[in-house]
């Protein structure tokens, strides 16, 4: 069991309550990102659903209901949740392509992890959660399209000649992107839970539901609380697996009724180990994290550059041009792009932490940040129109707490 799962012990807390049978109905993965939380959930699915009684969960297994869920081509799994999709995507793409160009011995790995990448972000707009929304017809007809070129690269298929297989990829990864920058909320909707529970309460012809939700700590009031009500009385066939990044963010009433599995920081060995067992790349050094980074459009030290051109326009009176930023950052798509900028904008005043009320207006100013970013992500705002936003309160601070981040520049 969880011989994809690389440098992480929880891995072996979740196989034995697995073979002893006390695997509960509710559980949380709790850890940092990119330490295999979202591995693990759909390995444990997999696990709970193999029909080998001699090979139970083994990575090997053949058995049909196995090779559904390594395909992730399995309708006894529902996905919930943000994600950013875009980088991994990415990644799997590179290696995969690569893979054909030197016909590597790896090719079907790769082959399987870029179709697992993109399958990540299509299984959450599952027809079943989206039922009742208005951007319903809009979003099938892109997973349509994505789905129709997937098809040319999927199992059991010959694949088409090399020179064929990076434009198909290339549109599958611009379709992905138009999928997750315009339909994937930063927060999971009332309506999808309400959904998944009529889902959920339907028992399954073979194996177990699963049901598993990301980023659980993003969750609203009223979606957490619609969530508490089936996990007190779960259904006998469907297990729920809520990640989360952020422990102490989760309602009390939702960790009193889950069992947590710690999943800790990988070790740099791991990571690396990661990135060549999984990306294929013996070169890199750096973390996961660092890694995917380096299949942003527009580079980390790019974006770095126009944060700090960005508050030193606004400080010093002359208002940033978000044409040209715009242009220059890429539009920000993908989105993480504009967490990025907005992280080193919180970084460069830094220097206000060296006095009391430096402290406050760096406070506002975090603050401000974050409105920024909900505003693009939760309340579908046009990066512009936030950026315009934020100019205005960034000045505004500045002004209140009587220049403090024009003096802290001039230091």
């Amino acid at each position: 069991m969880f011989e994809n799962l690389v440098g992480q012990d929880a891995s072996q807390y979740i196989g034995s309550d697995i073979r002893k049978g006390s695997f509960p109905g509710a559980v949380l993965f709790s850890g940092n990102s990119a330490n295999g939380k979202l591995t693990a959930a759909l390995e444990t699915a997999r696990v709970l659903s193999c029909v080998n009684k001699e090979k139970k969960g083994s990575w090997n297994c053949t058995c049909p209901s196995c090779l559904r869920h390594k395909a992730l081509n399995c309708t006894n799994v529902l996905l919930l949740g943000p994600r950013e999709c875009f980088l991994e995507i990415e990644a799997a793409k590179a290696a995969f392509v690569k893979a054909c160009k030197e016909n590597a011995s790896y090719l079907a790995a790769t082959r399987y992890l870029y179709l697992r990448s993109v399958r990540k972000l299509t299984l959450r707009f599952s027809g079943i959660l989206y039922q009742g929304e208005n951007n319903l017809n809009k979003i099938g007809t892109l997973i349509a399209e994505i789905n129709e070129n997937m098809e040319k690269i999927d199992f059991p298929h010959e694949l088409p000649p090399v020179e064929e297989i990076e434009p198909i990829c290339e549109e599958i990864n611009k379709q992905a992107l138009a999928l997750e920058s315009d339909y994937l909320y930063n927060s999971i909707p009332i309506n999808q839970i309400r959904n998944m529970e009529g889902w959920a309460y339907v028992r399954p012809e073979e194996g177990k539901k699963v049901v598993i939700i990301e980023n659980a700590e993003k969750m609203q009031n009223n979606v957490r609380n619609a969530l508490l009500k089936i996990l007190e009385e779960p259904p006998a066939d469907c297990i729920f697996i809520l990640l989360t990044s952020r422990r102490n963010a989760v309602l009390p009433t939702i960790l009193s009724r889950v069992r947590t599995y710690n999943f800790k920081d990988r070790v740099q060995p791991s990571q690396t180990e990661v990135i060549q067992r999984v990306f294929h790349n013996n070169d890199f050094t750096g973390s996961i994290s660092e890694y995917l980074l380096t299949f942003l459009p527009v580079t980390a030290e790019k974006l770095r550059t126009e944060a700090e051109k960005f508050m030193e326009g606004i400080v010093t009176g002359k208002l940033p041009d978000l044409q040209t930023l715009l242009k220059e950052c890429g539009k920000f798509e993908p989105k993480i792009e504009l967490k990025i900028f907005l992280q080193h904008i919180c970084e460069y005043n830094k220097k206000l932490l060296m006095s009391s009320e430096g402290c406050e207006a760096n406070v506002q100013l975090i603050q401000v940040v974050q409105n920024c970013y909900n505003n693009c992500t939760s309340y579908n705002q046009s990066i512009q129109q936030a950026l315009e936003c934020l100019i205005r309160d960034i000045a505004r601070i500045n002004v209140i707490y009587d220049r403090i981040l024009t003096k802290s520049i001039n230091r």
